[in-house]
């Protein structure tokens, strides 16, 4: 790469140098050209101030001619009309022709000065001519000089050229490499800071360089580096979850079948004795039974939620009603136990799944009257704030341990696992509380303290009775 840039850089290089001395060239001629027409016309007027144009022409032009051998210019005396009246070179004048046509001529005649430059095929070279009109009488003077163009010009120009370029090139081309490596160094660092990590991509150490698209490219790499490394622990810890999850729920599913099969062995072996006994240990199946689908149903809503596949019905839900209907479900449990149910609001419609809202009051209430004590109590409250649903459920049972806080959520983490066995449920409630909250974009916070009692407080954007809420929230969950 470096290479490549120095290689344009100098070709780039080259040609701007290439053209500025073109340009230089063609500026210094043009300023040098000037200067010799100036010097041309100073030399006609001062002849012209000092020609006696009422004396004789031929012996002043020969004196004059004396004068100008060493410079090699040449005198032309001509009178308006163009008839040649002297001339340095020529002694007999009667066999010039006319130059009333040549250009310097004309323009001498219209503007006072005239110039020209033409190929003299008398001489066989290239001339430069320039006139004056006399302000002694009716004549043109000229003067006529070997030119070899722009030649002449060039010829001067070239030692200071070349001098000039070979030096601008020089500079320019060292400044050149160190440009290019100060572009490749960057990047050949970069290169190597990876090669060193050896597939860890959590240590980057990059130089700030002069060049901010380079430091992009850096603080770029190592934002991906701490991205892969977050992934990779995101991963790593969704594996363990995963682990965890099949262990703790083939075990959960292996405790009821346990209990089935225990009780169908001791049916088949004529254990049952009488007709009670067998019915009790028809129950016991039952309820095992109905616990492992219990546990089913919930890794299955717990699994489509994850997945995004769950296929949401949006429909209008009257929350007074649901909540009615979920503690009406639970009134015998919690009689049994003396426990009090007080609930507050719900005057109010969402938008929502009928199932999942069920879950969603369900499992947190039923939380709170299981995990409460003896003649405990238990306040529910629902509002709504704008156009989200606040569900608070707060109990003054055993509480829950701030070490524990954080991993309530978790797929079958149980605070006191003895009492929950006893209590019965599956071990996923609150994970599904947490899923179907994450579902609808909402919050789920609680609070709690041991001996004292818990509190969990959830807002859902749902309380919106407009039927075209419903159709949009239908839509993005079909």
């Amino acid at each position: 790469m470096r290479r490549a840039i120095l290689k344009k850089f100098i070709q780039l290089l080259f040609l701007a140098l290439a053209l500025n001395t073109f340009i230089a060239y063609v500026v210094t001629s043009s300023i040098l050209l000037r200067r010799t027409r100036e010097d041309m016309q100073f030399a006609l007027e001062s002849v012209d101030r000092m020609f006696d144009y009422e004396g004789d022409f031929a012996a002043q032009f020969e004196r004059l001619s004396q004068a100008v051998t060493d410079d090699g210019g040449r005198y032309t005396l001509i009178r308006t009309d163009g008839e040649v009246m002297a001339d340095t070179d020529v002694g007999e004048t009667d066999k010039m022709e006319n130059h009333l046509e040549r250009e310097e001529v004309q323009e001498a005649l219209n503007e006072g000065y005239g110039y020209a430059s033409r190929h003299s095929g008398t001489l066989g070279s290239e001339m430069m001519y320039a006139a004056i009109r006399s302000s002694e009488g009716p004549y043109v003077l000229r003067l006529s000089e070997v030119s070899s163009g722009m030649t002449e010009y060039l010829l001067m120009l070239v030692p200071a050229v070349l001098l000039s370029f070979g030096v601008a090139f020089l500079g320019s081309s060292i400044e050149a490499e160190r440009f290019s490596q100060s572009i490749t160094r960057p990047l050949s660092e970069i290169s190597q800071e990876m090669g060193k990590m050896n597939g860890d991509y959590t240590n980057f150490h990059f130089e700030k360089c002069p060049y901010e698209e380079i430091n992009v490219i850096a603080e770029t790499t190592t934002r991906m580096s701490r991205n892969t490394r977050d992934y990779l622990e995101r991963l790593e810890k969704e594996k363990q979850i995963r682990q965890e999850f099949f262990s703790n729920a083939s075990h959960e599913l292996k405790t009821p079948i346990t209990s089935i099969r225990g009780y169908v062995e001791l049916l088949e072996s004529g254990m049952a004795v009488n007709e009670e006994i067998t019915r009790d240990f028809l129950s016991r199946i039952k309820k095992e039974a109905m616990r492992m689908t219990n546990l089913v149903d919930d890794i299955l809503m717990i699994s489509r939620l994850e997945s995004r596949g769950a296929k949401a019905d949006i429909v209008p839900i009257r929350v007074a009603d649901l909540l009615e209907e979920c503690v009406l479900s639970l009134e015998g449990q919690a009689a049994s136990r003396g426990i009090l149910i007080h609930r507050e609001g719900g005057a109010f419609t969402v938008q929502a799944d009928q199932r999942q809202m069920t879950e969603l009051f369900n499992n947190l209430i039923s939380n709170a009257v299981k995990y409460n004590n003896e003649g405990g109590q238990v306040w529910i409250r629902v509002w709504k704030e704008k156009k989200d649903m606040l569900l608070s459920v707060r109990d003054n049972g055993v509480g829950i341990p701030e070490d524990s806080l954080e991993r309530i959520f978790e797929r079958f983490y149980r605070v006191d696992k003895g009492r929950s066995r006893k209590q019965g449920g599956t071990g996923l409630g609150l994970s599904i509380v947490k899923h179907i909250v994450s579902f609808y974009g909402g919050t789920v916070t609680v609070q709690s303290k041991v001996g004292k009692g818990t509190t969990f407080l959830v807002r859902l954007p749902v309380a919106d009775s407009d039927p075209s809420a419903a159709d949009k929230m239908r839509g993005r969950n079909a």
